[in-house]
């Protein structure tokens, strides 16, 4: 099982398209790391505006 996978991996890093996929995912990585980064820091404050909101009404 494990050499299978080592060898899927190999496969996928000497092919061309491969390389764009793995470019992708790390792409994605990234906009889901900053995605997370900005939600922390902001979700406390919107948080706060709805709480600030749901209670004037």
């Amino acid at each position: 099982m494990r050499k299978r996978f080592v060898k899927t991996l190999i496969r996928l890093f000497r092919d061309e398209q491969g390389g764009e996929v793995i470019e992708y995912a790390l792409v994605l990585g990234l906009v889901i790391v900053v995605a997370i980064a900005v939600i922390t820091t902001f979700g406390g404050k919107v948080l706060a505006r709805w709480q600030s909101v749901n209670s004037s009404m």
